[in-house]
């Protein structure tokens, strides 16, 4: 990465496509690292539910007219937006997904940094003599999940998604690194060591859980890549049965941070993220107490 710093009064415009996304603390961390950077940033939520591909297009269209330095790409966008873009880094087209579309010289490139994001928030939950992970959800979140734990030599990742299609294409992608499809979430959590949820389910206003309470056990590490609540359903369930857990603070914080240095050639604090992020959420709780 570059490591140009540019002058105070320089403007960043950056944002996010996809819905729902009125809940996402991603305007607060990139608003709040560019502050500490000495630029004015802006981050724009572009929220478009049930876009077709023109409608999408459009969109990127707008971000590569009107200024901005890229934007991230959230659910259910990730994968629709790949066939749109100009170009795309080497991880992003291994997996055909893209959560970060940066404009270079009036091209828009599309990046995963969902994959090198949670691969840094996961590092602490592995253990050195073996992994065997369960990845539930093969959509664009699950992809980067499964790419991540690749990245972090786990030899045993068993995915589970509601549609056996794209669970079996997403193992296809990583047969040499051991994946393989689960018949089911009972199937997967077979002597695992690891449960990862890579779905929508458990974000508000669904209270869902993917997996069934009686599954969950003391000797499971569960991690879920859902932020809003924090503490979803699985990972209230997985506590109270004894198993350590990791939220989606760090993914969010991982990602978001790799995000903003590709839109700029600048490492933004991780630490200034995560207050942004820590702010937000606390907002929301309080929120939530007073209703």
């Amino acid at each position: 990465m570059s490591t140009r710093r540019p002058a105070v009064s320089q403007k960043l415009l950056t944002g996010l496509i996809g819905a729902p996304i009125k809940h996402s603390a991603s305007p607060a961390m990139h608003e709040r690292a560019a502050e500490a950077l000495g630029l004015r940033g802006h981050y724009q939520l572009i929220e478009v539910a049930g876009a077709d591909a023109t409608g999408l297009s459009m969109m990127l269209e707008g971000v590569r007219r009107l200024g901005f330095a890229g934007v991230n790409v959230t659910y259910p966008y990730k994968e629709a937006v790949v066939p749109l873009l100009d170009e795309l880094a080497p991880g992003a087209a291994a997996m055909g997904a893209v959560n970060t579309v940066v404009v270079r010289d009036g091209r828009l490139i599309g990046h995963n940094t969902d994959t090198t994001g949670f691969a840094r928030a996961v590092a602490p939950l592995l253990a050195p003599a073996g992994n065997a992970v369960a990845v539930i959800g093969a959509g664009g979140v699950g992809k980067a999940i499964a790419f991540a734990l690749a990245s972090q030599k786990v030899a045993d990742i068993r995915i589970v998604d509601s549609e056996p299609a794209r669970a079996e294409k997403l193992a296809a992608l990583l047969t040499e690194n051991g994946a393989k499809v689960a018949s089911s979430v009972e199937d997967a959590l077979e002597g695992a060591t690891g449960l990862i949820n890579g779905t929508p389910v458990g974000m508000l206003p669904n209270r869902d859980t993917p997996v069934p309470t009686a599954l969950l056990r003391a000797d499971l590490w569960v991690a879920d890549a859902v932020y809003s609540p924090l503490i979803t359903p699985l990972l209230a369930a997985a506590q109270a049965k004894g198993a350590r857990i990791m939220t989606g603070r760090e993914l969010a914080i991982y990602q978001a941070a790799d995000a903003f240095e590709l839109f700029t050639g600048l490492a933004p604090s991780t630490e200034v993220m995560g207050e942004a992020f820590d702010a937000v959420m606390a907002a929301r709780s309080a929120t939530y107490q007073a209703a």
